[in-house]
């Protein structure tokens, strides 16, 4: 089968187009024929092998795993000997982390719990686009943010992947949604369903003067002290992404932050769940959860896909899929 390899860290550019051996699944796996697979920030890290933590899970000199690629959509090839909710030919989204990544290939195993059926009013590209930005706005607000009806709510980088979902649960959870993008993103963000939408370019969030009783940074950068100031009393502030000063900052002052300004602080790395997954399902299939794309790649130019999300101005997600000819919201 065809996969886009990597064996050395680096850009991009190390990324190729080679024919490698078919994934056999275990007994708890299905075996996918991969009709579509979707780009996120953990693919450009795993890449790069940056940060240098990367590299003592996957690989010091080189990756272990060739192969990148979280998310996939597709068809149930064969299954493993102790699947029993699939069955070849099943229409299935979700994604390989119990395999190391691999989805950005023309097959990939994954684990069955973490599939669900796709939601038939969607394409396979679409669906590709949710589970881990999807996992990971819907697990922030919820498990980390304690999200309620009626909250006033900052999304700080709410034109990406995992902010384009935030704001569309965080409006379907009740809550009072303010938002923060650049210019070309707006009228996009407003469309998802906030209230309120700040151009980052021309104002400065965390010196309006505003308080919010959950603050939920996705991208874009401010300190701690910055962002406590928009803080109301009990507060939480969680960081699911941005550069990766905020996600230190987060990570290695947030337990400290949190007692000295008694505020929850901190980061949050999603964790697969098959039932979040079909939430997120039953969200597509309701019309309640629109993923949005802004650029969709053929099998072909793979490797386009993630010199566009490594510019950094991808609005929503990117997607790879195998048969644009088969994607009929490709051509909208």
């Amino acid at each position: 089968m065809k996969a886009i390899v990597y064996e050395k860290y680096g850009p991009p550019d190390v990324l190729r187009l080679r024919e490698v051996d078919q994934p056999v699944p275990t007994d708890q796996q299905a075996l996918l024929r991969v009709c579509a697979t979707s780009v996120n920030a953990a693919d450009l890290h795993m890449l790069r092998g940056d940060p240098f933590l990367v590299r003592l899970e996957f690989g010091l000199n080189k990756p272990k795993k060739s192969t990148l690629g979280l998310d996939v959509a597709g068809v149930v090839d064969a299954i493993g000997s102790g699947v029993t909710q699939f069955k070849p030919g099943d229409e299935v989204f979700g994604h390989v982390s119990s395999s190391g990544y691999g989805g950005c290939a023309e097959y990939a195993c994954a684990g069955a719990k973490h599939l669900a059926l796709k939601p038939r009013n969607i394409a396979f590209g679409q669906a590709a686009a949710v589970p881990v930005a999807g996992f990971t706005a819907l697990q922030a607000l919820r498990d980390h943010g304690h999200i309620r009806a009626g909250q006033k709510v900052l999304i700080n980088g709410a034109s990406g992947g995992v902010g384009t979902f935030a704001v569309q649960l965080a409006r379907h959870f009740g809550a009072d949604v303010t938002a923060t993008c650049s210019s070309r993103n707006v009228e996009m963000v407003r469309s998802l369903g906030a209230q309120q939408v700040i151009d980052y370019t021309r104002e400065d969030v965390t010196k309006r003067g505003q308080r919010y009783e959950l603050i939920l940074a996705c991208n874009g950068y401010h300190s701690l002290p910055a962002y406590r100031r928009c803080l109301s009393e009990n507060g939480i502030y969680v960081c699911a992404g941005g550069t990766m000063p905020q996600i230190f900052q987060a990570l290695l002052l947030g337990r400290l932050a949190s007692k000295v300004w008694a505020h929850p602080m901190g980061a949050m790395l999603a964790k697969p769940d098959h039932e979040d997954l079909l939430l997120l399902r039953d969200l597509l299939e309701s019309g309640t959860l629109v993923p949005v794309i802004s650029a969709c790649f053929p099998f072909s130019r793979a490797v386009e896909a993630f010199r566009y999300l490594d510019e950094g101005h991808a609005q929503g997600k990117a997607v790879i899929v195998m048969d644009p000819r088969a994607e009929k919201w490709t051509s909208q």
